[in-house]
């Protein structure tokens, strides 16, 4: 997921959560809330960590400049920051500090998890396709090779 999409959706899912603070809902009733939260901040990282070391071929086919999803990856992490921080200081002055520390242990889990599935997964996929790509470009460039040799063969008989 690319940044700008991740912070859309945790910036929905942050208010849900400060609604859901403001009318008196519990912290239990929001988990589907904090979890959407949490695994969008999740995706910012990871966004943040393929933006300082690209794939091969998206360096060379993206769309966007690498400088430019750098810097949505920076501004995504910085906003998600601000989110954490205020979310941080609300749960700890309404519900106390165990909350926050219980809730960071949750957003622990939710990252591992992630990590262990989603990242790898696209990553043994990624790493699938460029050796397809490397592999079709190889063989291409030898069959010209010899198309070439055939070629010149026969136009001097």
């Amino acid at each position: 997921m690319d940044p700008v999409s991740a912070m859309a959706t945790a910036t929905a899912a942050f208010s849900a959560i400060k609604k859901g603070f403001a009318v008196g809902r519990d912290i239990e009733s929001m988990v589907g809330q904090l979890s959407r939260w949490m695994g969008a901040l999740s995706d910012i990282d990871q966004a943040e960590k393929e933006a300082k070391n690209p794939p091969l071929f998206k360096k060379m086919f993206s769309g966007k400049s690498i400088e430019q999803e750098a810097l949505e990856a920076y501004a995504a992490k910085k906003k998600a920051e601000k989110q954490r921080a205020e979310l941080k200081q609300w749960m700890q002055y309404t519900i106390g500090s165990k909350a926050w520390d219980e809730l960071i242990a949750m957003e622990g889990r939710i990252r591992k998890q992630r990590q262990e599935t989603l990242y790898r997964q696209r990553e043994r996929r990624q790493k699938f396709l460029e050796w397809v790509v490397i592999v079709a470009s190889i063989v291409t460039g030898v069959a010209i090779l010899l198309l070439l040799l055939w070629f010149f063969k026969f136009k001097d008989e």
